[in-house]
């Protein structure tokens, strides 16, 4: 069902207006009916001045009679066509100026650790445009060469649940598309907690990657053989009393 604008201040006009009972303010309002009743009472909601649904064009007084003669009476909102589709209206994430020249670093980092977050994706999480995210993306942005990447969960541009949530839907389109992704990918497109609890997994430096399988030829371990038959030139200056090395007359 749909709810009033307001609805915590029209709870409030029709506490101090109505005789409409808890319940049926509170089924209107889409409130609790404990927190109706915190209002009547002064405890909920100090403060806060009564929003007229008359004269906001919510509710008639007819609607209003009616409610107040039967409790069993469900309050009906007035169709408003200005509000159709208004809950359904969608935009970038709203953002304080004084957290917006932080927007770029949030960006780079979501670009740079997560390249599998969509440009919609990174829109939402910092409430910023597709057009700035590609000028990061490509770095043609005009301060890029300033730019450092930072989570954007300690700017407090998102909260951690929903950079979790996005990279979460990323996973599952990646992997639906049969996407073959990397140990490192996986721990990026699991929630921070999974990956915490991942056991790290030894890996071979890259200095000597691949020197595990190395293996010499049957030429190259004849002449190692060869090699190693050969006597050492200190041998010669160091044999036992009364040798002499054989030497040819010629």
């Amino acid at each position: 069902m749909a709810k009033p604008i307001m609805a915590k201040a029209t709870a409030v006009w029709l506490v101090d207006n109505t005789t409409i009972s808890f319940k049926q303010i509170a089924e209107f309002c889409g409130l609790h009916e404990l927190e109706v009743q915190g209002i009547a009472d002064g405890d909920v909601a100090a403060g806060v001045k009564g929003f007229d649904p008359i004269a906001n064009n919510q509710l008639t007084q007819e609607e209003i009679d009616a409610a107040e003669k039967d409790p069993a009476h469900k309050l009906k909102l007035k169709f408003y066509a200005a509000a159709v589709g208004e809950e359904k209206r969608r935009g970038p994430r709203y953002t304080p100026l004084s957290k917006r020249q932080d927007r770029p670093a949030a960006i780079l980092w979501l670009v740079k650790f997560h390249p599998e977050l969509t440009d919609g994706q990174i829109s939402k999480l910092v409430g910023t445009t597709k057009p700035t995210i590609q000028a990061i993306r490509e770095r043609t942005h005009w301060n890029i060469a300033n730019i450092q990447p930072i989570d954007p969960v300690a700017l407090g541009l998102c909260k951690q649940s929903e950079l979790d949530a996005a990279v979460q839907k990323a996973a599952k389109k990646k992997e639906a598309e049969g996407a073959v992704m990397s140990d490192d990918e996986r721990r990026k497109l699991v929630s921070t907690e999974q990956s915490l609890d991942m056991p790290s997994e030894p890996r071979i430096p890259t200095a000597i990657s691949g020197l595990e399988t190395f293996s010499l030829s049957d030429d190259e371990e004849e002449e190692k053989e060869k090699e190693e038959d050969l006597p050492d030139a200190d041998s010669f200056f160091n044999l036992p009393s009364g040798e002499q090395p054989d030497v040819d007359d010629d």
